[in-house]
């Protein structure tokens, strides 16, 4: 396994960490049940720390709290040894309240998932989607009052666009709250959107980068095809999250197939090994229904690309500059860039 730490911290993770959204019976979301109930969880949990995996995530929305407590259970042996981070934000109740980013809700969110997770402290505590209607200051507030009571140690969000996650940073400054180390953001080789706005920030900001989806809802493990489009049981005829371009999905995945034939791998193996390759990228969340999907997952981090292959795949997913970006080269004095860089 290889290791490093998360944005400007010293906390050291995984490169690979695993994702216990699947854990639990019943329905995740409209349109998608899960069936793995505790003595699965606890073979998956052992096979990935077996592995090196340091770092797991969940969140209260999970199978209604289900993963939490499964979670908690399968690493109660172990909990001193582990990273755990957890996500607020989504429904969690039935009451008006059991939503969003208000005070009262983050401290509570926070307390229901201790109790689910069986621990007095959670390390890393992230904010699972933007609240429209919460002032920001509000939401801040709260999380700096857990790290202050001890309760979580680590801060982070999730699904934030770059400004909104500026501002916030601004505030936490402002106000000397405990700041972001971590946002848990989709990218892909079919959705590489972050690079226009997010990436330069969380640079900038010393963040780190937590990767959900890292194969695009499941596309990218090739099972998806022109000839069958729609898979049996295949979690992206029920739910389509995240949105892709199916017509270049069929084309990537042509050309990750073929790499994977090269290097004795799998698909999947090839899309997760090359997001490794970005600098920005803390950890990429795996998770998985079978068990044979989380073997084939955990050798992602064996895959080394020659320069040539990780060029041909960045080429092959580019993204088409948008404005302003397309104009920020413009900035650049040709005299003043020589003289900075006189080997450019």
């Amino acid at each position: 396994m290889q290791y490093t730490t998360l944005g400007k911290t010293g906390l050291v993770v995984s490169r690979l960490s695993f994702g216990a959204m699947t854990f639990g019976e019943g329905q995740l979301v409209p349109g998608v049940t899960t069936s793995i109930d505790q003595s699965i969880a606890d073979q998956m949990v052992g096979r990935v720390r077996d592995a090196g995996i340091n770092l797991f995530d969940t969140a209260d929305a999970y199978t209604n709290g289900q993963s939490e407590i499964m979670l908690g259970k399968a690493l109660e042996q172990c909990r001193d040894q582990v990273i755990i981070a957890t996500k607020a934000g989504f429904r969690s109740g039935n009451a008006i309240t059991d939503t969003g980013s208000s005070y009262r809700h983050i401290m509570a969110a926070a307390e229901a998932s201790l109790k689910r997770l069986n621990t007095d402290y959670i390390d890393l505590y992230q904010l699972h989607i933007p609240d429209p209607i919460t002032p920001l200051e509000e939401t801040l507030r709260a999380l700096d009052d857990l790290v202050r009571q001890g309760k979580v140690r680590y801060i982070g969000y999730s699904n934030f666009p770059a400004w909104k996650a500026a501002k916030m940073v601004g505030i936490q400054h402002h106000h000397n709250y405990a700041r972001f180390v971590a946002a848990q953001m989709y990218y892909s080789l079919l959705g590489r959107d972050l690079e226009y706005e997010v990436v330069p920030f969380v640079e900038d900001a010393g963040i780190g980068v937590l990767v959900w989806s890292p194969l695009a809802g499941g596309f990218l493990s090739g099972k998806y095809t022109r000839e069958n489009p729609t898979p049996e049981g295949a979690r992206l005829n029920q739910f389509k999250l995240p949105t892709i371009d199916v017509e270049k999905g069929y084309d990537v995945v042509d050309v990750i197939k073929q790499m994977a034939q090269e290097h004795e791998a799998s698909p999947a193996q090839v899309a997760i090994a090359w997001i490794l390759t970005k600098p920005f990228i803390s950890s990429v969340i795996v998770g998985a229904n079978k068990m044979h999907q989380l073997e084939d997952n955990l050798k992602a981090t064996d895959l080394t690309f020659s320069a040539s292959e990780i060029d041909q795949l960045n080429t092959l997913t580019n993204l088409q500059p948008l404005y302003p970006g397309w104009m920020q080269v413009m900035g650049w004095d040709a005299k003043v860039k020589a003289a900075l860089d006189p080997k450019d």
